[in-house]
C-alpha cells in the first residue's frame, strides 16, 4: 500500500497544529503556530477565524515541508478541534460575520440564566446530557444573531453556523462541506444525542432557525477530498471529532469504565460509558464519545477550565516563570505549599461546581509565601480540579476505575504526574505517544478509508511510557484534600456575592 501516512489537523485554543504518523501510530512530525487571543471585555474571549484558518493550513504545509514525505502518500486527514468555539460565516461568500466566540467566553452568562429561570434547565439536560452554561455553543450563536441582528438572513439560508471543525471543512474540503460531527454536535446544547439529530425544541428555546446549522456525521466518515491548492494533491478529508473525544480514542479506551485525562489548555477526564445513555448524578455530563456507522457510544465528562492556561497565567501575567517548562523546578525547589491553594477560577468553575461566576483566587498565605509555594499551589491546583471529577465519575460508575491515562502539554512534568496519582490513589499512566488527540481522529480518518478494519487494529501502536503509582500517605491525602475543598467553598460563597 503506498498510501503510508495519516495526518490530523489539531486546531487548538492556542495554537493550530499538524501532525503526520506512519499507519502503525509512530508520530513521523507535528509542526504548530499560535495565533492571537483577544479579550474585548472581562470574561470575553475571542479569535480570528481568518487567523485560524491560515496557522492551520501552514501547518498543514510546514509539517510535509519538514518530513519530506510526498502528499500522495498520505491515505487520510482528519480534524480535530476545539470544541464549543462558535462562528458565524456568510454561506455564499465565505466571509465570518464576526470572530469567533472561543469556549472560555463567559458573555452568554445571562442568556443561559434566562434559560434556567424560564424552566428549561431540566429539559436541555435529559436531551443534550449538559448542564445549561455559557460554555456551549447554543448561547454564543444566540448572543451572534442577536448583536448581528442576522435571524431573517439565517432563515434565509444565507449563513452558516459551525464550530472550528465545521469552519475548517467548509474551508479546506472541495465543494464546501456543511458538516460537524456527533461528538462536536453533542457540545451545542442543540443537539438531541438520543435521536442523534439537531432538537426543534432546543431551537425553538434560543431561537435558532435550524437553516444555519450543518449536517451532522459520523466521526470517521469520508467528507470529502482536501482541496488541491493546499498540497498540490486531493487527499480524502475522513474524520472529525472534538479534541476530547479523539483523545479517548487515541487512548484506546474502547471498553466501557476506561477513562482519560488531557492536561491541555483545560483539563477533561472523560470515562467511557458504553452505548447506553446515563445521566449523570454528580455535576458531570454525558456526551457522545464517538458515532461509527451511525452508533453512538457514550461518555461522561468533566471539564476544567483551567489546566495548563493556568501556567501560562503564573508566566504571562505574573511573570513567576519565564517559561512553562520551568514550573515544574520552581514547585520542587520547596517541599510544600505550606498551605498555599490557588483556585483558578479565572474563567468560572467547571464540573462538578459549574458555578460561571467563581473567579481566581489565592488563599492561605503568610508572610512567608513566596514565588515558589504559589508556583507549586498552581501546579497543585490542576491535580485537585482532576481529583474532584475522578471522584465524581467514581460515584457515577459505583467504582474507581484502576488506571487513569493520561495526555497532553502538562503530562511532561513528572512532578504533577506524581502529585496527581497521589491525590486521585490511582495508578496513572502516560503513554509513548502523548499526542493522542491527533492520533485519535488519524486513527478515525484511517478507519474510514480502510487503514484498519476494526478498532483493535487501531489500538495495537498503545504503549505504557511511564507509569507513577500512589505514594501519598492516606493521612496526608485526606488533609491536602480537604484544604482544597474549603478553598473551593470560599471561592463559591465569594461568587454568591451575598451580604
Amino acid at each position: 500500500m503506498n498510501k503510508r501516512y495519516l495526518v490530523a489537523l489539531d486546531q487548538g485554543t492556542t495554537s493550530s497544529r499538524a501532525v503526520i504518523f506512519t499507519a502503525e501510530g509512530r508520530m513521523l512530525g507535528a509542526a504548530a503556530q499560535e495565533f492571537k487571543q483577544y479579550y474585548p471585555n472581562p470574561g470575553w474571549v475571542e479569535h480570528d477565524p481568518g487567523d485560524i484558518l491560515a496557522t492551520q493550513i501552514e501547518s498543514l504545509r510546514a509539517v510535509v515541508r519538514q518530513t519530506g514525505i510526498d502528499p500522495s502518500e498520505i491515505a487520510a486527514i482528519g480534524i480535530t478541534n476545539q470544541r464549543e468555539t462558535t462562528v458565524l460565516w456568510d454561506r455564499h461568500t465565505g466571509k465570518w460575520l464576526h470572530n469567533a466566540i472561543v469556549w472560555q467566553c463567559r458573555r452568554t452568562a445571562s442568556y443561559v440564566e434566562k434559560l434556567l429561570a424560564a424552566g428549561h434547565g431540566e429539559t436541555i439536560r435529559q436531551k443534550t446530557g449538559l448542564v445549561p452554561d455559557a460554555y456551549f455553543s447554543g448561547t454564543k450563536l444566540q448572543w451572534l444573531l442577536d448583536e448581528l441582528d442576522a435571524r431573517e438572513s439565517a432563515r434565509k439560508g444565507e449563513l452558516c453556523f459551525g464550530t472550528i471543525d465545521s469552519f475548517l471543512a467548509w474551508n479546506m474540503v472541495k465543494g464546501h462541506p456543511h458538516v460537524t460531527d456527533a461528538t462536536n454536535a453533542a457540545r451545542t446544547m442543540l443537539f438531541n444525542i438520543h435521536t442523534q439529530e439537531w432538537d426543534d425544541e432546543l431551537l425553538e428555546m434560543m431561537d435558532i432557525p435550524r437553516q444555519l446549522l450543518p449536517e451532522v456525521i459520523d466521526s470517521s466518515h469520508v467528507i470529502g477530498m482536501l482541496d488541491d491548492d493546499i498540497l498540490g494533491v486531493p487527499i480524502p478529508v475522513a474524520a472529525m471529532a472534538g479534541d476530547q473525544h479523539a483523545s479517548l480514542f487515541g487512548q484506546a479506551c474502547f471498553e466501557k469504565g476506561m477513562a482519560k485525562n488531557t492536561y491541555g489548555t483545560g483539563c477533561f477526564m472523560l470515562m467511557n460509558a458504553g452505548d447506553e445513555f446515563k445521566l449523570s448524578e454528580n455535576g458531570l455530563l454525558t456526551t457522545v464519545a464517538w458515532r461509527l456507522n451511525g452508533k453512538p457510544t457514550y461518555a461522561l465528562e468533566g471539564s476544567v477550565f483551567m489546566g495548563g492556561a493556568t501556567i501560562q497565567w503564573l508566566r504571562d501575567e505574573v511573570k513567576f516563570v519565564e517559561k512553562a517548562s520551568q514550573s515544574e523546578a520552581v514547585a520542587t525547589s520547596v517541599h510544600d505549599t505550606d498551605g498555599v491553594y490557588l483556585v483558578p477560577a479565572f474563567t468560572g468553575l467547571g464540573a462538578p461546581y459549574w458555578d460561571m461566576y467563581a473567579r481566581g483566587t489565592i488563599f492561605g498565605m503568610t508572610r512567608g509565601t513566596g514565588r515558589a509555594q504559589i508556583v507549586r499551589a498552581g501546579l497543585e491546583s490542576i491535580a485537585y480540579q482532576s481529583h474532584d471529577l475522578f471522584k465524581a465519575m467514581a460515584r457515577d460508575i459505583g467504582s474507581e476505575p484502576t488506571v487513569l491515562r493520561v495526555d497532553g502539554g502538562a503530562t511532561a512534568n513528572d512532578f504533577l504526574m506524581q502529585f496527581q496519582a497521589d491525590i486521585i490513589d490511582t495508578a496513572i499512566q502516560r503513554p509513548a505517544v502523548l499526542e493522542t488527540t491527533a492520533l485519535g481522529v488519524a486513527l478515525m480518518a484511517g478507519l474510514a478509508v480502510g487503514v484498519y478494519t476494526n478498532l483493535e487494529e487501531t489500538a495495537s501502536g498503545w504503549h505504557v511510557e511511564k507509569q507513577f503509582l500512589p505514594e501519598m500517605d492516606a493521612a496526608e491525602r485526606k488533609e491536602k484534600v480537604r484544604g482544597w475543598k474549603r478553598a473551593v467553598r470560599a471561592v463559591l460563597a465569594w461568587a454568591k456575592d451575598e451580604d
